[in-house]
């Protein structure tokens, strides 16, 4: 993805990226019910890389297909690119995890952004201390084995009820995670930093006890001439 971007969307909240998005007609592109295993610091930007899991069928899923290096599971957390965030469907199910932490590990060793599931990862305690973003809905000891079937690497999915396609930009902060479909990403990043820096300049405003009408929204045109001295002032 364009690095100028990637740099845009870092300093941006999803909420910020949502009403953007919503402006354009997207209501459905919040990745439901997942958050951060520890806080972030700044947001996680990359493109999708995916991972389908389909419910799953006795005779197919023993310990032993782990032995295929082919694998889905397997061969998705050695070919994700680096800098990419690796989104699984995991059907809104933590009753199974989608990974653990030593498969988590392998994808921080290689460089990974982050890992976003709507079921649950095991090992979460220790996932959470790793060097990578990660996002699930809660924690599941049991392996994907029992309940799911890694089938496909790289498909458009749903996580979350949020659809994914491969190269969508995913951007996650301590509310959640967002999708961006990849053809909206420059624009979406360039006008998510104008809106927030009109967003700060209302925060400071409203802890100042200004009221919110005419503010926000910008309706009153005397906010807007203020804004521009504030922003000049502060550099933004």
């Amino acid at each position: 993805m364009n690095e100028e971007t990637r740099k845009k969307l870092r300093g941006v909240s999803t909420a910020t990226l949502a009403t953007a998005l919503f402006k354009r007609g997207y209501r459905t592109q919040m990745i439901q019910d997942v958050l951060p295993l520890s806080p972030r610091q700044e947001s996680m930007v990359g493109p999708a890389f995916t991972l389908r899991y389909i419910p799953a069928r006795e005779d197919l899923n023993r310990l032993e297909v782990f032995r295929d290096p082919k694998h889905p599971q397997r061969a998705a957390v050695e070919q994700c690119p680096p800098g990419a965030v690796m989104v699984m469907d995991s059907r809104k199910s933590a009753r199974a995890a989608s990974a653990g932490g030593i498969l988590v590990t392998r994808l921080m060793a290689r460089g990974v952004e982050g890992v976003v599931t709507d079921g649950g990862f095991r090992d979460s305690a220790e996932i959470a201390t790793l060097a990578i973003a990660a996002y699930h809905q809660r924690p599941s000891a049991p392996t994907n084995l029992t309940l799911n079937h890694a089938i496909d690497i790289n498909v458009p999915i749903g996580c979350g009820d949020a659809p994914v396609f491969p190269g969508d930009v995913i951007v996650g902060d301590n509310d959640g995670v967002i999708v961006i479909p990849a053809e909206l990403a420059d624009e979406i990043a360039t006008e998510a930093v104008e809106m927030t820096a009109y967003e700060d300049f209302v925060t400071e405003r409203v802890r100042g006890g200004q009221p919110i009408t005419g503010l926000y929204p910008a309706t009153d045109p005397a906010n807007l001439d203020a804004f521009a001295v504030w922003r000049k002032a502060k550099g933004r």
